[in-house]
C-alpha cells in the first residue's frame, strides 16, 4: 500500500515534464506520457501484490496541511481505493495509447491528461474531505481544456456544459461538508471525525441528500446525466476514455465513501428515491441509445445505463450489491474505454464519420477488420456475456438489489435486455451493414483504402480486453479486496439500511 501514494505524484510529475518535453519533441512528449501512465499501473499493481486486503482505511500519509483549518494532507487506502487507483492506472495507459495520433499542441495534451490522472489517483487515495474536494476539483479542470481544444462535435457546448453541471455538483457538495463540520464539531475534516458527529436525523436527511446529489451528478444519475453523452461525443477519444471510464467513478466513488458512511439516517430516507432513480436510469438511457444515428452517441448513452446499476447497487446497500457495485465500476471503467476507443479512435479518425446510415453502407468488417473484432467482444463485455467482467459486477447487484428490493431488481433486469438490443443493433449497422444489394438500392461499395490500425491502438485494445477477460475469469482478485473493504465499521450502518 505504501507505493500507492506515488501515483499521485509520478503523474503530477509527469505532466510537467511532458509540458516542457513537448516544446522540443513531440515525440518524446508521447512516450514520457505513456512512461509516467505505465509507472502509475506499475504501481497500483505492486501495491496490489504486496498488500493484504483487510478492513478499514490503512492510513498511507498523515501531515498537517492548513492547521487553521484542521485539514490535513491524509491519505488512506482500502481494498475500493485499491481497485479503482489499478481502473485508473491501466485506463490511462490505455488512454495514451489510443492518443498517439495526437499532433496539435502533443505536449500540452499529454500534460492536461496526466494532470486529470493526478487528481483521480488523489481522489480515490484521500482520507481527509477537504483534501478530497481538491483532487476532485483538479480532476474536473482539465477536462474543460481537453474537449475545448481537441475535441471534435460541438465541442465548446459540451465542454462548458461538463463543467458547469461538475461544478454545480462539486458546490452541493462542499456546502454539505462544510453543513456537517459545523454540526458534529469535529476539530478536523477526517472522514472518520466526520462520520463520528452526532448529526440529528433531520439533519442528516438533508445533508445526505446535499453530498449525494452533488456527487450524483458526476456518476450520470438520472435526471442529471445530460451532460454525459454531449461530453463524450464532444471528447477527444483519451478524454471520452478518461469521461467513462475513470471521471464518472468520482461522483459514485464520493457517494460511497463519503455520503453513505457518513450520513446513514439520511441515506435510509432518501434510499427507495434513488434505487427508483436509479432502476428508470437504466432503462430510459437504454431505450434512448437504441434510437440513436450517431454511433459515439449509442456509446455515451450506453454507459449513463451502465452506470446506474453502479448506483442501484449503492442504493439496495447489501453486501453483494455494494460489492457488485465497485466491480461494476471497475469493469464498466474497462469495457466503456475499449468501446469509445474504437469508435473515435478506429472507426472516425479513418473515415471521418459516426452516422449509422453512412457506416451501414461501408464493409467495416473488411475494411477495418481488427476494429470489428475488438468491437464485437467489448460489445458482448457490455452486455454482461459470461466470460467477460460485466457479467459478475451485474449478476451480483441483481442478486443483492433482489434481497432488498425484487421490483428494483425487476426494472433493472428490463435494462440488461435493452443493452443487449442497443449492443447488438449498433454492431449490426456500423461493421456488418448490408450484406446485399438492397431491393432497388445501391450495392455495398467496394472497400476503399484505409490506414491500417496501428501498433499503439492494438496493444491498447488487447490490454483492455485481456483485463476484462481475467476479471471475467477470475472476479475473486478484486472481490477479496472489495468484500474486506465493507467490513470497516463506517459500512455496518449503511449494509443495514441506515439503521443504527
Amino acid at each position: 500500500m505504501s507505493l500507492l501514494p506515488w501515483t499521485i505524484y509520478v503523474s503530477l510529475a509527469g505532466a510537467l515534464i511532458v509540458l516542457l518535453a513537448g516544446a522540443r519533441s513531440a515525440a518524446a512528449a508521447r512516450w514520457l506520457a505513456l512512461a509516467t501512465a505505465a509507472g502509475g499501473a506499475a504501481l497500483a499493481l505492486g501495491a496490489a501484490a504486496g498488500g493484504v486486503p483487510a478492513s478499514g482505511l490503512q492510513t498511507l500519509v498523515d501531515a498537517a496541511w492548513i492547521p487553521a483549518l484542521g485539514v490535513r494532507y491524509h491519505l488512506a487506502a482500502d481494498g475500493i481505493s485499491l481497485t479503482l487507483v489499478l481502473l485508473t492506472g491501466l485506463a490511462a495507459t490505455a488512454g495514451v495509447l489510443f492518443s498517439w495520433n495526437v499532433g496539435e499542441r502533443v505536449g500540452e495534451f499529454f500534460a492536461l491528461y496526466l494532470a486529470l490522472i493526478g487528481g483521480v489517483y488523489g481522489v480515490f487515495l484521500s482520507a481527509d474531505a477537504v483534501l478530497l474536494f481538491v483532487f476532485y476539483e483538479l480532476a474536473i479542470a482539465p477536462k474543460y481544456f481537453l474537449i475545448a481544444i481537441w475535441g471534435s462535435t460541438r465541442r465548446e457546448y459540451g465542454a462548458m456544459k461538463l463543467v458547469l453541471y461538475s461544478f454545480a455538483g462539486s458546490a452541493l457538495v462542499l456546502a454539505g461538508l462544510l453543513w456537517a463540520h459545523a454540526a458534529g464539531g469535529s476539530a478536523g475534516y477526517s472522514l472518520a471525525e466526520l462520520a463520528a458527529g452526532r448529526y440529528g436525523a433531520a439533519e442528516q436527511v438533508w445533508m445526505f441528500a446535499l453530498v449525494f446529489a452533488g456527487f450524483a451528478v458526476l456518476a450520470g444519475l438520472f435526471p442529471f446525466h445530460t451532460w454525459a453523452p454531449t461530453g463524450h461525443v464532444a471528447a477527444p477519444t483519451a478524454a471520452s476514455m478518461l469521461l467513462a471510464g475513470v471521471v464518472m467513478k468520482l461522483g459514485a466513488y464520493g457517494c460511497l465513501r463519503v455520503a453513505l458512511p457518513l450520513f446513514p439516517a439520511g441515506f435510509a430516507f432518501w434510499q427507495p428515491v434513488i434505487a427508483w432513480l436509479a432502476a428508470g436510469g437504466i432503462v430510459y438511457a437504454g431505450l434512448i441509445a437504441l434510437t440513436q444515428t450517431d454511433f459515439k452517441f449509442v456509446i455515451g448513452y450506453s454507459s449513463v445505463s451502465h452506470m446506474g446499476f453502479v448506483l442501484l447497487g449503492l442504493a439496495a446497500a447489501t453486501p453483494a450489491a455494494v460489492s457488485g457495485a465497485v466491480l461494476q465500476m471497475f469493469s464498466h471503467g474497462i469495457i466503456a474505454g475499449l468501446l469509445f476507443a474504437v469508435v473515435g479512435r478506429m472507426v472516425y479518425d479513418r473515415v471521418h464519420t459516426r452516422r449509422l446510415e453512412e457506416l451501414r453502407r461501408m464493409p467495416l468488417h473488411r475494411m477495418l477488420p481488427f476494429a470489428a473484432v475488438t468491437f464485437v467482444l467489448a460489445g458482448l463485455a457490455s452486455m454482461g456475456m459470461p466470460g467477460f467482467s460485466g457479467f459478475p459486477a451485474e449478476l451480483m447487484i441483481l442478486v443483492g438489489t433482489w434481497s432488498r428490493s425484487p421490483a428494483w431488481a425487476l426494472v433493472a433486469a428490463v435494462g440488461v435486455i435493452v443493452a443487449a438490443a442497443f449492443t447488438w443493433r449498433v454492431m449490426q449497422l456500423a461493421f456488418f451493414g448490408q450484406a446485399k444489394r438492397d431491393s432497388g438500392g445501391p450495392a455495398v461499395p467496394a472497400a476503399a483504402p484505409v490506414a491500417p490500425i496501428t501498433w499503439p491502438e492494438r496493444a491498447g485494445a488487447i490490454l483492455l480486453l485481456g483485463t476484462t477477460i481475467v476479471i471475467g475469469l477470475r472476479p475473486d482478485l478484486l472481490l477479496g479486496w472489495i468484500e474486506s473493504s465493507l467490513r470497516s465499521p463506517l459500512w455496518q450502518a449503511v449494509l443495514k439500511g441506515g439503521t443504527p
